[in-house]
């Protein structure tokens, strides 16, 4: 794989959900930078969706880390008692705007898809059009932690119940596609799964990864930090660490395949 060969093509990035284990993606992205190697379309679910967003948006690295730093993810006085849902979710819509100059699709400087899951029709929705924002939010809203976000007269929630790895509407608009599963499983010892909490979290990474698994066939190059498994989806504590998981993963992926070619 020749460096330059990469960087004269159309280039794809897609980015799985997985909580705060896709501060990965983050660091992804800071790699591919250092190899000055730039996707014109990105494609993202959940929390992938949101990185997605602010690499569309041409944000640095530390803007992107910032953004995840200052959002609170649980925060007293969004707790909710009419919604369905521990947190209203449309209470983080100004939290969000503070931190895209762009607030429609059409303006951000990269083609963005952002995937969200339809809970009335049963489907997932692909988003490329209207207001940013709103769509970010229902793509990042995990039940039952979040409430679901309203388009349109519809209720939507994450993205990654239906699809966690939108690699979808990259196949026939990229030359050249890249992933980042940050939602990778590795063998883990019986000791890990001795409660029924953490019985249900390993049956809910094993479901994830085989929907998973076939799409990853479909990426020219892709990333899976198995590292980033031990990071709970909601610990914010874990951002610093996650990130340095993605970006040492992508380095020596970067090395490996690209044979110093940099």
């Amino acid at each position: 794989m020749r460096l330059e060969d990469i960087r004269a093509k159309k280039i794809g990035l897609v980015l799985s959900g997985g909580g705060v284990k896709g501060i990965a993606h983050i660091g992804l992205i800071k790699a591919l930078k250092e190899y000055a190697i730039e996707a014109q379309i990105v494609s993202g679910t959940s929390v992938g969706a949101l990185v997605g967003a602010l690499y569309a948006n041409g944000s640095s690295i530390e803007q992107m880390l910032l953004f995840f730093r200052e959002t609170p993810l649980l925060k007293y006085n969004f707790f909710t008692f009419v919604k369905a849902g521990l947190m209203d979710t449309e209470k983080y819509h100004e939290l969000f705007k503070k931190h895209f100059e762009h607030h429609s699709f059409k303006t951000l400087p990269k083609k963005l898809y952002v995937t969200a899951t339809n809970l009335q029709d049963g489907e997932e929705t692909l988003f490329s059009s209207g207001e940013l924002v709103t769509t970010l939010l229902a793509s990042a809203a995990l039940p039952p932690v979040f409430s679901p976000v309203e388009i349109n007269g519809q209720l939507y929630a994450d993205g990654g119940i239906m699809n966690n790895f939108p690699v979808e509407p990259l196949m026939e608009d990229c030359d050249f596609i890249i992933g980042s599963n940050v939602s990778a499983i590795k063998r883990v010892p019986k000791a890990a799964i001795n409660s029924s909490l953490k019985l249900t979290n390993r049956v809910t990474s094993l479901m994830i990864y085989a929907s998973n698994k076939e799409k990853l066939k479909h990426c020219d190059l892709i990333f899976e930090p198995r590292q980033s498994e031990a990071f709970g989806v909601l610990d914010k504590k874990g951002i610093k660490k996650a990130f340095e998981v993605g970006y040492d993963h992508a380095m020596k992926v970067l090395e490996k395949e690209l044979a110093g070619s940099k």
